[in-house]
């Protein structure tokens, strides 16, 4: 649980990520490409639905691809919620590395993966974008959320711009954090962070 000092004290904003695709299991990165939800991925966007249905969610936001517009109209038929698309949640875009596993990257880019550790931050994907792009565009999103009026959205996303979202509403450690898709980040309009999981 974390204080975050930057956040719209008139919102409490929740973050969850697509369930779990077939890309996931393979370990190829997807980017701006897609796979579909497994049946484990559909089981989590369900319990996940479950989770959130007594927490007041007052609208849906989710990325345009389709793994988290799967898992947002799963999460929005149980809390009776149309689901709203924001370009601007989209995952960060990983170039000419989407589609690809860590063993093909190394083959083309050899040390490539090295280098972005090194500064995960600005690293761009070959042809892609960065963390410091997609930041620019969680900024984006959380305004646009702002300005509709709603005071307990969800925004269903992906991990790597999930990650950008926790740095704009003021977590310190963004960069590094995790979000399985059994996990879903409550910031609540006192700044607390917390992670509901619906794991059993």
């Amino acid at each position: 649980m974390a204080r975050n000092p930057r956040h719209n004290p008139s919102l409490t904003i929740y973050l969850a990520r697509h369930g779990q695709t077939e890309w996931n299991v393979t370990g190829r990165r997807q980017g701006r490409l897609d796979s579909p939800l497994t049946a484990l991925g559909l089981q989590q966007a369900g319990q996940n639905a479950e989770l959130l249905s007594d927490e007041g969610i007052d609208a849906v936001f989710a990325s345009p691809l389709g793994r988290a517009g799967r898992t947002a109209s799963i999460i929005g038929s149980r809390l009776g919620l149309a689901v709203t698309v924001l370009d601007e949640l989209a995952e960060i875009d990983h170039g000419l590395w989407s589609g690809l596993t860590s063993v093909e990257i190394d083959a083309g880019w050899p040390g490539q993966r090295g280098v972005r550790e090194r500064d995960k931050y600005g690293f761009r994907f070959p042809s892609g974008e960065s963390y410091a792009d997609a930041d620019v565009r969680a900024a984006q999103a959380l305004a646009e959320v702002a300005g509709t009026g709603v005071r307990r959205p969800l925004l269903v996303s992906h991990e790597m711009i999930g990650r950008m979202l926790l740095r704009q509403l003021g977590v310190p450690d963004a960069l590094s954090t995790k979000q399985p898709s059994d996990v879903v980040y409550r910031v609540q309009g006192d700044g607390t962070v917390e992670r509901l999981s619906s794991a059993n």
